[in-house]
C-alpha cells in the first residue's frame, strides 16, 4: 500500500496532516493501490507564502537561467519515466505502450520545448515612443485533472516558470503518481525553494487556492461545471484565468472523402485513453448517402479492438479511472438505448472483463442532434454518428453544441476541407488526418474554456504587457 502523504512546499517535502484520505484503485483490477492524504487551507497558506517569497529572486535570475532549470527538470523526469508510465497506466487505464509515449515522453519533450522558447521569444518590443515589456503575472495557482496527469501539469507549470511566475500546483487527488514524481524531479534538478509548490488536496484545497488574495492567476483544466465555479470565485479578486474545459468535438466527413481513413482516425481519437480525453472526436458527421458504408466500416474497426489489462501488449482499450466514472458513462449508454438509436457496436450489455472499470467501445448511429448523446460530454469510449443532407447542415451540426474545443474535417481535397474548417467554432481543426502540433495553441471556444496552452501561446498566458512611454 502506497501512502501519498507529502506536500512539496518551499523546496522541501512535508507531511500532510488532517486525516482526510482518498483511496486509489488499480483501474484494471479494482485492487487498492494506496491512499492520497488531503491537505487543507493552512497548507495552501504556507505554499502561497513560499511562492510570494520566491517570486522576486525567480524573476531576477532572468529567462535563460529559468530555462536552464526547466531543462534540468526534464532530465530528471526522463530518468524516472519508465516507472511513471506504469503507474499512470494503473491509475488511469491507458495501455502501457501508449502511456510511455503519450503520458510521459510527450510531456518531457514539452518541458524542453518550453525551455527553448527562451532563445526565440522576445519579451521586449517597441511601438512608436513606447517600450513594451512582457512581465510575469506573479503567483499562479495551477489546478490539473487526472486523465493526462503529467501532460496537464507540464502545460501549466513549465510556461509559468519560464515566464518568471512562481506556482502552487494542486494536482488531481485521483492520479497522484505524476505529482509525486515531479517532487523528486524538482529535488534532483535543484529547483530553488518556493518556485514550485505542490499541495495535495481536493475541492477544499482548490477553493482555498482560487480565492487566496495573493494568487494573481488561476490556470485550471477540468470539467465545464467546475470551471464555471472556479471562474466565479476568481472574479472576486479580478484574477487572470486560463481554462481548458470540456469538449464534444466533431469530425465532418464531406462527400468524396476517404471513408476508410476517416473512420480509422475518428475511432482512434474517440477511444484513446478509453475516451477520457477532453479533445476526443466523439461525434462523426457523415452524409446520409455515406452512412451505410460508414456504419459497416465502424463496426469492423471496433471489432478489431482488444480490451483488457493495460499492461498487456495487445490491449488497445483499457478501463476507465474508477467505478464512479464507469457509472457515469453507463448512464449515457442507458439513455441512448432508451432513445432507440442505431447501436453499431458495444452498448451497456456488451461483454467486458470481469474485473476492472471497463466499458466496451460503443458506437450509436443516426443520433438525434438535440439528444444528450450528441450534446453532452460523455468522457468515455462512446461515439455518436449524425447524418446530414447538405454541407451547410453538416457545419450547423458540428457547431451545434455549447463546446468548441477541437474538430476534424475530411474531404477529397485539402482545400475543400479548409473551407469547412474555417466555418467551425473550434480551437483547433485537423484536416485529413493532420497530426497534433504541440507548438500550436490548444484551447477552445464557448464552454470549452478561456485562453490557450501550447508553444508561445501558452507562455503568453503567464505574461502581462507593460508599456513605458518615452518623450520625443
Amino acid at each position: 500500500m502506497i501512502q501519498w502523504d507529502e506536500h512539496f512546499i518551499d523546496g522541501a517535502r512535508c507531511q500532510v496532516g488532517g486525516g482526510r484520505t482518498v483511496p486509489i484503485h488499480d483501474s484494471a483490477t479494482e485492487a487498492i493501490l494506496g491512499d492520497v492524504h488531503l491537505g487543507s487551507a493552512s497548507d495552501v497558506q504556507r505554499a502561497v507564502d513560499a511562492a510570494r517569497r520566491a517570486l522576486p529572486d525567480w524573476q531576477r535570475i532572468g529567462v535563460q537561467a529559468r530555462a536552464s532549470m526547466l531543462y534540468r527538470v526534464a532530465d530528471a523526469l526522463e530518468s524516472l519515466g519508465q516507472s511513471l508510465a506504469g503507474d499512470i497506466s494503473r491509475e488511469v487505464g491507458m495501455p502501457l505502450k501508449l502511456s510511455q509515449r503519450i503520458q510521459v515522453d510527450a510531456p518531457i519533450a514539452v518541458w524542453r520545448a518550453t525551455a527553448a522558447l527562451a532563445d526565440t521569444h522576445s519579451f521586449v518590443s517597441e511601438a512608436a515612443n513606447s517600450r513594451i515589456t512582457m512581465v510575469p503575472v506573479g503567483v499562479v495557482a495551477a489546478i490539473t485533472p487526472w486523465n493526462y496527469p503529467l501532460h496537464q501539469i507540464t502545460g501549466k507549470v513549465a510556461p509559468a516558470l519560464l515566464a518568471g511566475c512562481t506556482v502552487i500546483l494542486k494536482p488531481s487527488e485521483l492520479a497522484p503518481a505524476a505529482s509525486a514524481c515531479l517532487m523528486t524531479a524538482c529535488e534532483q534538478a535543484g529547483l530553488p525553494s518556493g518556485v514550485l509548490n505542490i499541495v495535495q488536496g481536493d475541492a477544499e484545497v482548490g477553493e482555498a487556492l482560487v480565492t487566496h488574495p495573493d494568487v494573481q492567476m488561476v490556470s485550471f483544466t477540468g470539467s465545464t461545471p467546475v470551471g464555471r465555479k472556479v471562474a466565479a470565485l476568481a472574479a472576486g479578486d479580478m484574477k487572470r484565468i486560463s481554462m481548458e474545459l470540456g469538449g464534444k468535438s466533431a469530425a465532418v466527413v464531406l462527400p468524396g472523402a476517404d471513408l476508410g481513413k476517416a473512420v480509422k482516425a475518428t475511432v482512434a481519437s474517440c477511444f484513446l485513453n478509453s475516451g477520457q480525453t477532453c479533445s476526443a472526436i466523439t461525434r462523426m458527421i457523415v452524409s446520409r448517402a455515406d452512412y451505410p458504408k460508414c456504419r459497416e466500416l465502424l463496426a469492423e474497426a471496433v471489432g478489431k479492438m482488444v480490451m483488457g489489462d493495460p499492461a498487456h501488449e495487445s490491449t488497445r482499450i483499457g478501463p476507465l479511472l474508477s467505478a464512479l466514472q464507469r457509472e457515469r458513462v453507463q448512464a449515457h449508454l442507458t439513455d441512448a438505448e432508451q432513445a432507440g438509436f442505431d447501436r453499431i457496436a458495444g452498448g451497456p450489455d456488451a461483454a467486458v472483463p470481469g474485473q476492472g472499470y471497463f466499458v466496451a467501445p460503443t458506437i450509436y448511429g443516426d443520433v438525434s442532434p438535440t439528444s444528450r448523446l450528441a450534446t453532452e460530454e460523455v468522457f468515455g469510449p462512446v461515439l455518436a454518428i449524425l447524418c446530414y443532407d447538405t454541407v451547410e447542415e453538416a457545419v450547423a451540426l458540428a457547431n451545434g453544441t455549447r463546446y468548441g474545443l477541437a474538430a476534424a474535417v475530411w474531404a477529397a481535397e485539402d482545400g475543400d476541407a479548409e473551407k469547412v474548417a474555417n466555418l467551425l467554432r473550434a480551437g483547433q481543426v485537423d484536416i485529413n488526418g493532420a497530426r497534433f502540433n504541440p507548438r500550436a495553441p490548444f484551447g477552445g471556444f464557448g464552454m470549452s474554456g478561456v485562453g490557450r496552452e501550447g508553444g508561445v501561446y501558452g507562455l503568453e498566458e503567464f505574461l502581462e504587457p507593460r508599456a513605458v512611454q518615452f518623450p520625443g
